[in-house]
């Protein structure tokens, strides 16, 4: 039985105001939640039993996916109490696998979106016989990620995390965020205490002589940490850009959920979600965004890349541009907000108040 680890215990802080109240896995996209889209994936390849290392409001978790047998898996909960960073994590989730000492098991990041073939990682993991597997991409400005250079057959010769000194810059092959344990491995990090897989495990294990095998792969790859990130993720999701089972529908240039009211003359593309119960009134436009369910746009409103939470209200002709409206709050008539602006949840801004606003 193959057996995934992903961790999803961040705080999810770039994307306040929606993860005051939602763990950032659960930040719908596309019509469902991110984690469900990693674990229709895993599913996909193989993977059966999926242990979710859960930190930040991790009550949330289990009452929408239960133990999983509705999404073709077994899922177990472990809990941090205190967050024990990426490499604690993967270590106080390892007691809960049922694989032998030198199985493989799937790592995955809870805010990485990849058109990876996981399958074909298990499958590269295997034949080199490695300790670790990662998967690497290609970065046109690595500065945010960590790099790591590879020699001949992929064998992994360094890391150096988020570089700044031109001397640094040896590879632009970085961290995609995707890994395959030798089951065992993960017993030789520490227990009980913050770890970095990054910073100390990866770099620990090599200066032991470990095999660290690096797979580049070149495939779509994005990381979610950023809303403008985010909401591009759920378009490309909704328009098939990159394929996921668990999109409630059909690739195309927008996706509603059930309930979702869409008036005569309203115009909606660039794989915009309009969630379940949201209204979006006439001569609204509404391109490549996420409104979420209940929410309520107003009449001649134009929405760009942006985020629309719970409940929120967009009043009329108001633009949004890479903007995020957190759950419950109202943006009334005439406003314009662009580039990183910010409303909190439950927060009211009152008609013709901002006309231009950034975080």
């Amino acid at each position: 039985m193959t057996e995934a680890v992903l961790l999803v215990g961040g705080k999810g802080t770039r994307l306040q105001p929606l993860t005051l109240t939602t763990p950032k896995p659960m930040v719908p996209a596309a019509g469902v939640p991110f984690l469900a889209h990693q674990l229709a994936r895993a599913r996909d390849a193989g993977v059966r039993h999926v242990v979710l290392a859960t930190s930040y409001l991790a009550e949330v978790f289990e009452p929408y996916f239960g133990d999983g047998s509705a999404h073709g898996l077994r899922l177990t909960y472990v809990t941090e109490d205190v967050p024990l960073g990426t490499g604690g994590a993967v270590r106080a989730a390892a007691d809960a696998l049922a694989s032998g000492p030198a199985d493989p098991v799937l790592v995955l990041n809870g805010d990485i979106l990849s058109g990876l073939d996981l399958g074909g990682l298990l499958h590269r993991h295997e034949r080199a016989g490695a300790d670790v597997t990662l998967h690497l991409t290609r970065a046109e400005d690595p500065r945010a990620f960590g790099l790591v250079p590879t020699g001949p057959g992929g064998r992994v010769l360094a890391f150096t995390e988020k570089p700044r000194r031109p001397e640094e810059f040896v590879t632009d092959q970085v961290n995609a965020g995707v890994y395959v344990f030798r089951r065992e491995v993960m017993d030789t990090i520490p227990a009980g205490r913050p770890v970095s897989l990054e910073r100390e495990t990866f770099p620990g294990l090599l200066a032991a002589g470990a095999l660290l095998h690096g797979v580049v792969d070149t495939s779509y790859w994005l990381d979610l940490g950023r809303p403008a990130s985010f909401v591009q993720a759920s378009a490309d999701l909704v328009r098939g850009v990159v394929r996921s089972p668990a999109v409630p529908g059909e690739p195309g240039e927008f996706l509603l959920l059930p309930g979702a009211r869409v008036e005569a003359g309203a115009r909606l593309g660039g794989g915009t979600v309009v969630g379940a119960g949201a209204h979006v009134a006439a001569g609204a436009e509404i391109e490549g965004s996420v409104v979420l369910d209940g929410a309520r746009v107003g009449e001649g409103a134009r929405i760009h890349a942006s985020m629309v939470g719970r409940q929120a209200r967009v009043g009329p002709r108001t633009v949004l541009h890479g903007a995020v409206i957190g759950d419950h709050a109202g943006v009334g008539a005439d406003n314009e907000l662009r580039d990183g602006a910010r409303v909190w949840c439950g927060t009211t801004i009152p008609d013709a108040a901002i006309r231009f606003s950034a975080a």
